[in-house]
Formats: C-alpha cells, structure tokens, sequence
C-alpha cells in the first residue's frame, strides 16, 4: 500500500490545483471525503471553535495530534496537519512537531512564521532556520512527509508580496515541499508568487479569493487550494443565522436542514 505521504506529495502539480478540504472533526472528515476530496487538512481556527476559543495560539501541541488522530481513525485521504508556528518559537520544536506529526500517519504539516499568540513574524533568518530544522526532521523519517512553509505577514499585514517572496524563497531553498502565503493583495500578486518560487505553492481560497474559479487558480500556476477555516465559518454562518431568527420567533430556518438518508449515506 502506497503512504500517505507519496500519495499526498503526488497530487502536488503547479497549474492543474486540487482542493485540500480542511475539516474539522470526523463527520466532516467523512462528508468533505465521500464527496470527492482527495486529501483532508486540519484548520486550527475551526478546531478551536470546537473548543469555545479564538484562533492563533490558544491550541497545544498535545491537543492538535490528538485532533489529528481522531481526524486520521476515519480519513481515507492523506490528511494534512495545520500545527500553527510547529508548537515552539525554536527550530528544535518545530523539529519534534514534525517528528511527532509522522508518528500519528500525517501526509504533512505546514508551519506558519508568526510568534503566536501576537501577530509579529519571526527574524527572517530565525524564519528559515526554523523550516531547514523542520525539513531535515522530515527528510530524517522513514516515509515520505510534506512539509509546507507559510509565509504569514503578507495575510497579517507585517509585511508586503515582495518580503513573502522572500521568505519564501528561503523557504524552499531551506527544504520545505509546499509554500504558502495566503490572501496575497490579489490573483495578480498570486500569479507573481508562482512564478518567483520552484516549489508547488497553496492558496487560501477565503475572502475576495472565494470568487475566484478553479480555472483562475490554475492559470495563476496554484498546485494545491486549501479553504482554511472558510467552510467552518459558513457553518457558524448558518448556526448564526438560523438561531437569529429562531430567538426572535421563526423557526422556518431549520427547514434548511440536509435530509437524513443524504447524512447517513456520507457517514456510512
């Protein structure tokens, strides 16, 4: 039987994107799944809304690999683990996080460049120290692991499209398999990245980028879509909505409901 990790690096392709569904538990794992995806990620945002917290920085390293695991005991695609800033500001932590990613049976993790809980990026050097760590831990396991590289300011705000190139040149230079900047200013500045860099890189399809079609994606040279915590906010979205109306007199909205047999078919 072919590891995750393979199947997982395989799908990689610059300009011909697949949809790497981030979940968040294993009935979503199982839908996102029975539907077509063909690998599944964590997203650290919508597990923290499982637990009533905010996003960045608030989960362990211990709680995100036991969230893994319960996502992997049902997964049939290679699963991604998002582990945040890899659980420590040194490169040996981010070293152990992949260590202890593979252990588990994740296909990969990606490891994001800002000191959480705040918003500063790491030193750009520190930045790169902290993914060659994490590189040489992945290339050191017995299967195949990809390991993605975030570049995070550019979303955040710290810094520009030129700096995250930068970043991720490095990135890659260092040994990470996949890079990422997500929500660049626009498809433009997307393009420019997947043309600066020799690795297959991530988008974030969010915001502005939702209304952006596969095709897009594809001539912009996207190897791999990820939807972060975007599919979990269109649930909170409907919980919001329909409990709305629901404490001010209406209860039409649970009409909405998908039909048990549909449920139960995805679940089975």
């Amino acid at each position: 039987m072919t590891h995750p990790g393979t199947v997982f690096r395989a799908l990689h392709v610059a300009g011909h994107p697949f949809i790497m569904a981030n979940i968040w538990d294993k009935g979503s794992a199982k839908m996102l799944q029975s539907m077509g995806a063909k690998a599944l990620a964590t997203s650290s945002a919508a597990h923290a809304f499982t637990l009533g917290r905010v996003d960045g920085g608030t989960l362990t390293r211990d709680e995100a690999l036991a969230h893994a695991s319960d996502i992997l005991s049902v997964a049939t695609v290679p699963v991604q683990g998002d582990f945040e800033n890899g659980f420590g500001d040194s490169p040996d932590d981010c070293a152990q996080t992949v260590r202890m990613a593979a252990e588990i049976g994740l296909a990969g993790i990606c490891i994001e460049d800002t000191i959480l809980p705040g918003d500063a990026p790491y030193d750009h050097d520190l930045a790169i120290e902290r993914i060659r760590a994490a590189a040489s831990a992945a290339r050191a396991l017995p299967n195949d692991f990809v390991l993605t590289a975030r570049a995070d300011g550019i979303m955040i705000g710290t810094y520009d499209t030129d700096a995250a190139i930068k970043r991720l040149q490095g990135f890659s230079a260092a040994g990470a398999d996949c890079l990422y900047a997500p929500m660049p200013p626009d498809m433009a500045a997307l393009a420019r990245i997947c043309a600066a860099v020799d690795k297959p890189v991530n988008a974030l399809v969010a915001g502005d980028f939702a209304g952006q079609s596969l095709d897009g994606f594809a001539k912009a040279g996207v190897a791999r879509l990820s939807l972060g915590s975007a599919l979990a906010r269109v649930t909170h979205r409907a919980i919001y909505d329909t409990a709305e109306g629901m404490f001010e007199g209406s209860f039409r909205a649970l009409q909405n409901g998908i039909d048990s047999a549909t449920i139960d078919q995805m679940m089975t």
